[in-house]
């Protein structure tokens, strides 16, 4: 059974999303990405201000196994990125869920309806 927080949401390509307090969302990637990748030792992530669209390829996440695309789950713009996890992509390893990537603001008209729920994930990777 994996580790799977009930107040996040998630994605079909195992990105974990939390809204914060100010409506921006934080991104993630989950702890079974995570352990399917092994070590991560390089991310490449999204320039701030770049408009994306949900499903957009927009980084890269490298481990010692493999490189994988990382994609926005909602359509919005890049408001932030977590230059400390790119420093230390390490870090993702020891708590997937405790190191966001980046944070998106929502555009109009868009949400986070099509998000799976923690149920729905854990039926997506058990």
């Amino acid at each position: 059974m994996s580790n799977i927080p009930a107040e996040l949401r998630y994605t079909d390509e195992h990105e974990w999303v939390r809204t914060e307090a100010d409506g921006t969302l934080s991104i993630g990637i989950t702890d079974h990405a995570q352990n399917t990748l092994g070590d991560i030792v390089f991310l490449e992530l999204p320039p701030v201000g770049k408009q994306v669209k949900a499903g957009d390829a927009i980084g890269v996440v490298e481990s010692t196994k493999a490189a994988s695309d990382l994609y926005t789950p909602v359509t919005g713009e890049i408001v932030a990125i977590n230059a400390d996890a790119a420093d230390t992509p390490e870090e993702v390893n020891s708590d997937a869920y405790d190191v966001w990537l980046f944070k998106i603001q929502l555009a109009a008209g868009a949400s986070t309806d099509g998000l799976l729920d923690a149920a729905a994930y854990a039926k997506l990777v058990d």
